[in-house]
């Protein structure tokens, strides 16, 4: 007996591939064909026919955003330690010079 090969329409394949790129950020392509009872060929194949990029989870942009403020707080951070860094650096030498005068045996 030959196998049965399930039909799909252009509105189904174009409503499966929005629903994937929505869904695309909180599961793999494998969980959405299991849930659609599709197989994942299928899905890959009609992502690459019907994508369309407006459709896109701007969760992509945003995580870029939210990056880029850490990326700027880590780096305020970093010069923040490097003055202190230098500061500390530079009591150390007055220390080191207070330490040296003082510890010369007087005439």
């Amino acid at each position: 007996m030959g196998e049965h090969r399930q039909r799909y329409n252009e509105e189904f394949k174009r409503q499966t591939v929005k629903f994937a790129q929505e869904q695309r950020q909180r599961k793999t392509m494998r969980d959405i064909a299991q849930e659609l009872d599709i197989p994942l060929s299928c899905l890959h194949q009609w992502m690459t026919q019907y994508r369309e990029f407006e459709n896109e989870p701007l969760a992509a942009e945003e995580r870029n955003l939210q990056l880029e403020q850490q990326l700027r707080d880590k780096e305020r951070q970093l010069k923040e330690k490097d003055r202190e860094l230098a500061s500390t650096k530079e009591e150390l030498a007055i220390v080191k010079k207070a330490v040296h005068i003082f510890s010369r045996p007087r005439p």
